[in-house]
């Protein structure tokens, strides 16, 4: 067997690929790595990897060689990670999406390199012995690409196979706004339409009652229609009905219109006049400033 050959057969846990440096470590030049693929005994796969031509050439094989020759710290993201994840309409084919950090300039023909600042250890996972972006990191990155229709499908299947779950997407979601991750938008807009068909009260009015229960703090009722804008009633998502108190979770969307703008003070100002005291919570301060949230309410409530 020849030194190669022996790299090669260590080389199980690359699916058979040998890097030009393993080589030369190994005591193979490169005028001998040159000779053996102008022979035909060795296939060059890319610039710095090798492989026997008689190794079985998979997708999976295939990627692990291009993260090899891209070289450390690399992850799979975006289409290629659904696939490894099995996330339906993915399969694992070129073009090969990879992840590497910004200060690197690397590209190769053929697959799509992107980059990013960080990657930080809650987004990255190992997936059949390769490093891929987790499943809630590559929702947020796939779904900048695709249409509302298909966001909604790619959505669903995550969460149907437990790769990831609403709880866990959304403190994502909040650790990642202002990073430049350009599909967060999308996705909450995929997760609220799921909401809207499933009914009942959103993810974020039932994250506030669940970080009320945390503390101990009295339930209010919700949805309570108590008042009316021009021709539309309003209805507060919370309401201490003994005490005088409304609470309002403003939603997922960060950029609200002057619209949106105009109602929100319309409604606040209409449920002040009628002697109610108003808080308003933004999406961040309930994911991300809970106890911040709770404390306020805390003082609030015994003002009342």
């Amino acid at each position: 067997m020849t030194r190669i050959d022996r790299l090669a057969a260590d080389a199980k846990g690359q699916h058979g690929i040998i890097l030009r440096r393993q080589a030369n470590a190994g005591g193979v030049s490169d005028a001998t790595l040159r000779r053996r693929v102008q022979s035909g005994n060795l296939d060059k796969i890319g610039v710095r990897t090798f492989a026997s031509p008689l190794a079985d050439r998979t997708a999976l094989a295939d990627v692990c060689a291009l993260m090899l020759d891209v070289g450390d710290p690399v992850w799979i993201a975006g289409p290629t990670a659904a696939a490894m994840y099995s996330i339906a309409g993915y399969v694992l084919r070129p073009p090969f999406h990879l992840l590497t950090l910004r200060d690197r300039s690397v590209r190769r023909a053929g697959h799509v390199i992107h980059t990013t600042t960080r990657l930080d250890l809650i987004d990255r996972e190992a997936c059949q012995g390769l490093a891929v972006t987790s499943p809630s990191r590559t929702l947020i990155d796939l779904v900048r690409m695709k249409p509302p229709r298909d966001v909604d499908v790619v959505l669903e299947s995550a969460l149907l196979k437990g790769l990831t779950t609403e709880d866990f997407l959304h403190e994502r979601i909040a650790g990642l706004r202002g990073k430049g991750s350009y599909g967060i938008s999308r996705l909450l807009a995929a997760l609220e339409r799921g909401e809207i068909k499933r009914g009942g009260t959103t993810w974020l009015e039932r994250r506030f009652l669940s970080v009320l229960a945390g503390r101990g703090l009295p339930r209010p009722e919700t949805q309570v229609v108590l008042s009316r804008a021009g021709d539309k009633l309003i209805r507060v998502d919370f309401h201490y009905r003994d005490k005088g108190i409304v609470i309002e979770v403003l939603g997922y969307r960060w950029h609200r219109t002057k619209a949106q703008m105009n109602r929100d003070a319309e409604r606040a100002n209409r449920l002040l006049l009628e002697g109610n005291r108003v808080l308003q919570f933004t999406y961040d301060d309930v994911v991300s400033r809970a106890e911040s949230v709770l404390d306020v309410v805390d003082a609030l409530l015994a003002m009342a």
